[in-house]
């Protein structure tokens, strides 16, 4: 589907696209199979697919997957792709909110990668809770504002490394990055927008209570970024067990939560999983 077949079906059905959700369609197929190739699909790969449109990256998924599972919201586009990929059984479409669906599927994605461009009103925290499923995809290939796949992709000390950063790499680590020109979306959106090629890192045995002290940890640190983590973390767990956890992971007590790294936010969520809370995690 190119940029004459995209306009010519919204135009047979007097469809307006719809700026609250994030409806800039991606036509270029350079970039479409670009992001189909950063899947590295096979023939028996199970795909979840955020925000279809009118279904472009969709065709190529099918071509290249065993199956594709695809979530839109907007019932407009949902009898599209009813009838665009009517007959493929390999094709499961469901009509439902992505973000909310999300949170109520509780579903083992270890087997499937996640291949989307997704909606930019919604697109982190869509992002942060695949990231942080309890059985997370293989892949996540993502195509979001560039600002935000910078965000993703950030090294500590940077003005970009925050709790987007974090979250999103506790089980998954960046592995590419590429830019999407905004000629190639129909419109044209008003940023600048990027790809991104996540990988599910190898299996992190965190223990009880681990990973929900980490996020805590991650949104406290980052809640006042100008103010020592100490006193930040000290507002969630004793101040006592802030400071052993801190100088266990190897962090000064005087040092700010944007230099300091995955690895360390780990080892400090490991030793105040245990600890008691004042009650107000973030």
């Amino acid at each position: 589907m190119n940029l004459s077949d995209m306009r010519r079906l919204l135009a047979s059905r007097d469809l307006q696209l719809t700026k609250s959700l994030g409806q800039n369609f991606l036509h270029d197929g350079n970039q479409l199979r670009r992001i189909a190739g950063a899947a590295a699909l096979e023939g028996t790969d199970r795909i979840l697919e955020i925000g279809p449109g009118l279904g472009p990256l969709t065709e190529l998924l099918l071509a290249g997957a065993g199956e594709v599972t695809a979530v839109e919201k907007d019932g407009r586009l949902v009898e599209v792709l009813q009838e665009r990929f009517l007959g493929d059984d390999r094709f499961h479409l469901i009509h439902a909110d992505a973000l909310e669906w999300i949170r109520e599927e509780e579903r083992d994605w270890s087997e499937w990668k996640v291949v989307s461009n997704l909606p930019y009103s919604v697109g982190s925290p869509i992002l942060v809770e695949l990231a942080l499923a309890e059985r997370p995809a293989r892949r996540m290939v993502v195509t979001l504002q560039a600002e935000v796949i910078g965000r993703v992709a950030a090294r500590p000390g940077t003005a970009e490394y925050g709790v987007l950063t974090l979250l999103a790499a506790l089980r998954f680590s960046v592995s590419s990055t590429f830019k999407v020109p905004r000629e190639c979306f129909f419109p044209a959106p008003d940023v600048e927008s990027a790809c991104a090629v996540l990988d599910r890192r190898p299996a992190l045995e965190l223990g009880p209570g681990v990973a929900s002290a980490y996020v805590s940890a991650v949104k406290a640190g980052f809640g006042q970024r100008r103010k020592m983590m100490l006193k930040l973390l000290a507002e969630v767990w004793p101040r006592e067990a802030v400071e052993a956890a801190m100088t266990g992971a190897g962090v000064a007590l005087t040092e700010r939560a944007e230099r300091v790294s995955r690895e360390q936010f780990v080892e400090i969520a490991r030793r105040l999983a245990g600890a008691p809370s004042t009650g107000n995690h973030p």
